[in-house]
């Protein structure tokens, strides 16, 4: 028997080859890059950690800044019940209620939707009682599978 050598029926054998190799050399490169804007993002949160900042912990845990040192931060995860985490475990910080409530609809008007919501009249359900001015559940049917 004997074995033959086939020349490549393509004409460019040298940029098949290195068009692979040039596509790994590029997801590894923006892999990295993600990666450090990550890390750099995750170093100016806890840079920026004062007392009374609300965070979560990588590990889920809620709780305020009490005091911070070089490794380590005191978070106060309930009254009187302090826990020291390491920086690297905070994972976010909460923003404060204060910017959350200016963005939210005004007590007032609120207020006005809710008497607006009241005036109009009460929706009937189908299939309920009432019963003394209460609306009840309608009565439920048995199960419709026995157990041996």
């Amino acid at each position: 028997m004997q074995l033959l050598a086939v020349p490549l029926a393509s004409g460019g054998g040298g940029i098949t080859l290195l068009l692979p190799l040039i596509l790994i050399v590029g997801m590894i490169w923006f892999m990295s890059r993600t990666q450090r804007k990550q890390r750099e993002r995750q170093q100016q949160t806890v840079a920026a950690l004062r007392p009374g900042t609300k965070v979560i912990t990588t590990s889920g845990l809620v709780g305020i800044v009490e005091e911070t040192d070089d490794e380590y931060v005191t978070l106060e995860i309930s009254e009187g019940v302090l826990v020291q985490v390491v920086k690297a475990a905070v994972g976010r910080v909460i923003p404060d209620e204060d910017a959350a409530d200016e963005s939210a609809v005004p007590v007032e008007a609120a207020d006005e939707a809710a008497d607006e919501a009241a005036d109009k009249d009460p929706v009937d359900v189908p299939g309920a009682s009432k019963t003394d001015g209460k609306v009840q559940d309608a009565p439920k049917l048995p199960p419709t599978h026995t157990e041996n």
